[in-house]
């Protein structure tokens, strides 16, 4: 039976990472820890980062790619990025990374991953989350997925299906409302900006998201992208316990913005 690994590495604003581990293939999914930082949390995972096989970005804010700086001196590592995406990371980069450029919207493949990029509404150049697919019709290598939607500030249709057909679903939960109308730290433009259709989604709005959704595959939910001051790991947590599945079809985890760890709901 071909094991699966999946652990988010950073969730918060502060810096965004997650490995996952197929039986030929170990990718990073966003990179937003320096380097250094990446190599430590990979080596408590038993990896070394000389064993990353690619690493697929969503989009060039600092807390999903500040690690590509480092990352680049590994010459023979591809870090799959949009167009848009490569031209505002690269304008800050002392060296060029080996870049593989794909298209929004158009699926391609890497070893025994078929990814789905797709385009969500955020603040940035070309955002995009992934749809990943692996595994075959097979009773040692099962048929498997894994969908990163993470920065958005609502959810169009197609993001909607591909949220669906994941069997592992990460999705953010970044604001508890409340706490942001609350918070004295961020100006009113911020305020809006969050709150706004290409900021990020609140708890009630991934909640009010998830119960909409019929007929899902999911096994495993992972909710990331916390803010530090505007969430709270237990409000999440008491917000999502009642959805409609958990505990019996699928298991609900919230992610700890502070320290990284899985917290069952």
């Amino acid at each position: 039976m071909v094991e699966i690994y999946f652990k988010i590495l950073g969730s918060s604003s502060s810096g965004n990472a997650a490995v996952l581990r197929t039986g030929e293939s170990t990718i990073l999914i966003d990179a937003g820890l320096s380097c250094k930082k990446l190599h430590f949390l990979l080596k408590q995972e038993g990896i070394e980062i000389e064993e990353l096989d690619a690493v697929f970005l969503t989009h060039e804010h600092n807390d999903h790619s500040a690690g590509i700086r480092g990352l680049s001196k590994y010459g023979h590592l591809p870090i799959y990025a949009n167009q848009d995406t490569v031209q505002a990371i690269q304008a800050k980069l002392p060296r060029r990374p080996n870049w593989k450029i794909f298209e929004t919207g158009s699926p391609f493949s890497f070893r025994s991953f078929k990814i789905h990029p797709f385009s969500v509404p955020h603040d940035a150049y070309d955002p995009v989350g992934f749809y990943f697919e692996w595994g075959k019709e097979d009773l040692f290598d099962p048929p498997s997925s894994l969908a990163w939607v993470t920065d958005l500030g609502y959810v169009p249709a197609l993001v909607k299906e591909r949220i669906r057909q994941a069997k592992i679903l990460v999705v953010e939960a970044n604001h508890c409302s409340k706490m942001l109308e609350d918070d004295n730290k961020r100006p009113w433009s911020l305020k809006q900006r969050i709150r706004g259709r290409h900021g990020h989604l609140s708890n009630q709005s991934t909640f009010e998201l998830l119960e909409s959704i019929e007929n899902n595959c999911w096994e495993k939910i992972f909710l990331m992208h916390l803010s530090k001051d505007c969430n709270d790991v237990n409000v999440v947590r008491d917000r999502f316990s009642s959805l409609t599945g958990q505990g019996e079809r699928f298991s609900t985890y919230v992610v700890d913005p502070s320290t990284a760890e899985t917290i069952g709901v």
